[in-house]
């Protein structure tokens, strides 16, 4: 009864009645046990903003409503392990910090106190970079800036042995040590495994020094571009770099399926005989923002969404991908979720916010991380683009999905119920008519799904609308279930082309290489993705080795006028010849340029009108050559269209 009036008092604060009536020894949460889940297996939390966040005022509270360290909330739910990120020096000469925690050694001294207070082992991330580190960027440190590699190898054992000597002697019980963070071909300035190598090998030097009995681990991203994990194992192997752990991070929205991380991980395991784990994971339990800063992931965007954004579907996420490690990889160890207790500060006004960003380092990135990282920090910082992906609500209050970790070992599988209601999306031709479904799936908690019937909310002026704004995209809401129903709906002109955005893995299209290019495939990357999910990709790594053709021969195209559009988007290009083109029977008719600029801005070009007669063939194509700069050239090509025209 205590428990129950305590709960209508946290609803009367805007709190969920899950979150609220969660006692410890029940649960409103589906979760299905994990078979062969071993004792020892890592359940990590990264938890390296924490402290920022409290001198933000943050408060942490247990699943009865009692303040409480949230380190003992974590432990009393499962998690084992506490993973803090080490940046060298992340302040500026006047000592303001630029953010994201401002995690430096000593930070990571007073979360790893914390975190053995309550019996959970630290795990030691140093990025060996003063700010964050990831497969875009990976910059050394100010006081690094400009050695060579023995210079630096040596600055990586010495500063990785101090920092692991001021843990030691604070009592920390350090189980794992991460070398380098996310280091896809980069890392503390070096850009060739020749030079990368050392300085993992100094990093691990140092750990097996001071703390012998602790793992070491290597981390890298993007499981889903095809053939990089082996590359990294292989070369990890052909250096003979001394670590225990290939980690891996995984995002669903980007990183491709559970299966391919399965696979992915499973042949280093099995090859080099390492242990191999998820590093990093998160996922969305609503799309709403609580910091007025705007968040990576919300609805209708171009992710992966294979779960609700839910509580439900948060912890069926985090259940899924421990499955996938448990039971279909060898030597699976862990995974670590990442940053769960990173929660808004203040949340009266964007301005309050920002005052506690500068002042405490809560936020991404402070305007003082400008000095060192103008480029990214200097020009985006700001508050928490992840408050939604955290577990814990924005008054700190536990969300149901933090029990996923202990109620994986014995599972509680209550009765189904609709969790939420599965987007729905359609492609319909202006010329032809817009026939939306009479169901939608409704998610269920077990993650299966249900037909349901919907009531779409669309007048016949909203349809005419639609039809006379042209190309354009839409969204229909609906009722189903009680629920809201979103229909995206893409309005387009009939394409006389087959597999138009390369989805159907067909063979109407043809790479023809001109010049041996490292890859040209079809990619299956929704977030590379201009619509669908796949798209053609190339890369190489030498300078004027990108060049080739991309063509469809059409057939039974009617007389008429017609144009052709096409998309890219890349990077690394240098100098560049591209071009769209249309050619009538082997003749060359339309072209139109095409440029590559960075990642995610897409360059649309249409050929000027083209007259189509009997009996005529007709192909269209992009013609693609590239200098290169630095590593090579690389991009993406999509959304290709043959149109008629009056």
């Amino acid at each position: 009864m205590k428990k129950c009036l305590a709960a209508l008092l946290v609803l009367a604060l805007g709190l969920s009645l899950a979150a609220a009536c969660g006692a410890e020894g029940e649960s409103t949460l589906y979760v299905k046990k994990v078979e062969n889940l071993p004792e020892d297996f890592i359940f990590g939390m990264d938890a390296s903003c924490v402290i920022a966040l409290e001198e933000s005022g943050v408060k942490y509270y247990d699943f009865d409503g009692n303040e409480e360290d949230v380190f003992k909330v974590l432990k009393d739910n499962g998690v084992n392990y506490i993973r803090v990120r080490i940046w060298n020096d992340p302040y500026d000469a006047n000592g303001n910090g630029y953010g994201g925690g401002n995690n430096d050694i000593d930070k990571a001294v007073l979360i790893g106190q914390r975190a053995t207070k309550y019996g959970m082992k630290l795990l030691v991330n140093f990025h060996y970079s003063d700010f964050w580190a990831d497969p875009s960027k990976q910059m050394a440190p100010k006081a690094w800036a400009g050695m060579e590699i023995e210079e630096k190898t040596q600055a990586v054992y010495e500063y990785t042995r101090e920092s692991l000597i001021k843990l030691r002697d604070a009592g920390v019980d350090v189980g794992m040590v991460q070398v380098g963070n996310e280091t896809n071909n980069l890392m503390c300035g070096e850009r060739i495994w020749f030079n990368i190598q050392y300085l993992m090998q100094a990093g691990a030097k140092a750990t097996r020094e001071i703390f012998p009995e602790a793992l070491v681990a290597l981390h890298f991203a993007n499981p889903e571009k095809a053939g990089s994990y082996a590359t990294y194992a292989k070369k990890m192997d052909y250096y003979q770099v001394d670590y225990d752990v290939f980690a891996s991070s995984y995002y669903p929205y980007w990183h491709g399926s559970l299966e391919n991380l399965a696979a992915v991980l499973d042949e280093i395991a099995v090859t080099y005989g390492k242990k191999v784990m998820v590093m990093e994971t998160s996922y969305a339990y609503t799309a709403e923002d609580t910091d007025f800063n705007g968040n990576t992931i919300g609805d209708g965007g171009a992710i992966v969404k294979n779960y609700p954004f839910t509580v439900q579907g948060q912890a069926n996420n985090v259940r899924d991908i421990t499955d996938t490690i448990v039971n279909h990889v060898t030597n699976g160890i862990g995974v670590v979720y990442w940053e769960g207790t990173w929660i808004s500060v203040g949340g009266k006004s964007w301005e309050e916010n920002s005052a506690l960003w500068e002042k405490h380092g809560s936020g991404w990135a402070s305007s003082y991380a400008a000095q060192y990282d103008p480029n990214d920090a200097g020009r985006y910082y700001g508050g928490n683009a992840v408050d939604n992906q955290a577990m814990f609500d924005q008054f700190g209050h536990p969300l149901e999905s933090l029990k996923v970790f202990r109620l994986m070992r014995a599972g509680n599988e209550i009765a189904l119920r609709a969790d939420a209601l599965e987007d729905v999306q359609i492609i319909c031709d202006l010329n032809g008519t817009l026939q939306l479904p009479d169901t939608v799936n409704a998610v269920m908690n077990d993650d299966s799904k249900q037909e349901i019937p919907v009531v779409w909310h669309l007048s016949e002026e909203d349809k005419q609308d639609m039809y006379a704004g042209g190309v354009n995209q839409y969204v229909i809401t609906g009722t189903a279930g009680g629920m809201e129903a979103h229909c995206y709906v893409s309005m387009v002109e009939y394409n006389f082309l087959q597999d138009y955005s390369f989805e159907e893995n067909s063979s109407a299209w043809v790479f023809t290489d001109l010049t041996q290019a490292d890859e040209l495939y079809i990619e299956d990357k929704k977030t590379d993705s201009l619509t669908g999910t796949k798209h053609a990709h190339f890369w190489s790594a030498k300078q004027n080795s990108v060049e080739f053709t991309l063509e469809q021969q059409v057939e039974e195209l009617p007389e008429g006028k017609f144009k052709f559009t096409i998309s890219i988007m890349g990077g690394d290009a240098g100098n560049t010849d591209i071009y769209a083109y249309v050619k009538v029977n082997g003749e060359i008719v339309a072209k139109a340029p095409l440029k590559i600029t960075s990642y995610g801005n897409w360059d649309t070009a249409a050929t000027d009108a083209f007259a189509h007669h009997a009996g005529e063939a007709v192909t269209v194509g992009i013609y693609v050559k590239c200098q290169g700069a630095g590593n090579g050239a690389w991009g993406k090509i999509d959304d290709a269209l043959l149109n008629s025209v009056k």
